[in-house]
């Protein structure tokens, strides 16, 4: 989808999957900041974030009122949905202690998923989250799936239950198996999360057709109070072979791809209320340094480079 010429109808949100990966750490925050007043400084230069920490844990009631307590009454939340949900072997110690006690494992301690206790970690986690509900700080709920979950070996009605279980919360689903977005399995897909006000998360991947790589000239969105674009890097062997998060996505965009993701942006906000734009190119400081970039591409206000940084920029 690009810019049409119809009037913006959304509000851009832009902002990084995390704010406190250790390239964050070491070249974008200022030297020496304590950790805990790191989300405050993040809150400076942008509206909202993603959080990823909730992928392998469900944090404390006091963690996340220290996180609304950091950050500006309009600031908003994304988070993403602990790994029990999304077809990843799941380790038991990544449990909270309650459940650790009562879930079934294998012999590796990998977690058998039963539905009883799908639905009591679906319990937990949202009712944590809902402190940032209470505040006016939650976005969107991401619900990122394996690779593995593929149209050959699985069902969409199989996200049933998670769907359901979100209630009014809002939901947006990156897949990350290609196959269910292309040829006649597209519609599907698309039918399916548009009849359950679920959000389609949109990519910036590299141009490559691996099964595990979901192409980018996708611009969907399938409830229309918000669409959704995460922005991954477009190294096809960084993505492909990287041993970790960081060398996975490890890409700088650049001054034209910045323009081109402005663009793109600025369509799917012709289509929603509001569109969250996250960067996960997180290795080093590219993904900050990217959503600033954008954000000045499409005219927002940015805070000047404090003077202890002026690398920044």
């Amino acid at each position: 989808m690009r810019a049409t010429g119809k009037a913006q109808n959304g509000k851009i949100l832009i902002g990084t999957a995390s704010w406190s990966d250790p390239g964050f750490v070491e070249h974008w925050y200022p030297k020496k900041m304590p950790a805990h007043e790191r989300l405050g400084w993040y809150a400076r230069h942008f509206e909202m974030v993603e959080v990823n920490s909730t992928f392998y844990s469900i944090p404390d009631a006091r963690t996340v009122e220290r996180w609304c307590a950091a950050t500006p009454n309009d600031f908003v939340f994304d988070v993403k949905l602990h790994q029990l949900f999304s077809f990843h072997s799941t380790q038991s110690k990544l449990l909270p202690p309650a459940l650790q006690r009562v879930a079934s494992t294998d012999a590796k301690g990998k977690v058998n998923v039963s539905p009883e206790l799908r639905d009591a970690m679906l319990d937990m986690f949202v009712r944590t989250m809902s402190i940032l509900h209470s505040a006016g700080k939650l976005g969107v709920f991401l619900l990122q799936l394996s690779p593995a979950f593929s149209p050959r070996k699985h069902q969409l009605d199989e996200l049933e239950p998670v769907v359901s279980g979100m209630g009014d919360y809002s939901l947006a689903i990156e897949f990350r198996n290609r196959n269910w977005v292309v040829g006649d399995q597209l519609k599907s897909t698309l039918d399916f999360l548009r009849k359950r006000d679920v959000g389609f998360v949109n990519v910036d991947t590299p141009p490559e057709e691996h099964f595990s790589i979901v192409p980018s000239d996708l611009n969907e969105v399938t409830n229309s109070n918000f669409g959704y674009l995460r922005l991954h890097g477009r190294d096809a062997k960084a993505y492909l072979t990287g041993k970790t998060v960081a060398k996975r996505f490890d890409y700088d965009y650049s001054k034209d791809e910045i323009e081109e993701v402005a663009e793109r942006s600025r369509g799917l906000a012709e289509e929603a209320k509001a569109v969250h734009v996250v960067f996960n190119n997180n290795n080093l400081d590219y993904a900050p340094r990217a959503a600033i970039r954008l954000r000045k591409a499409l005219g927002q206000k940015v805070p000047p480079p404090p003077a202890e940084t002026p690398e920044l920029f």
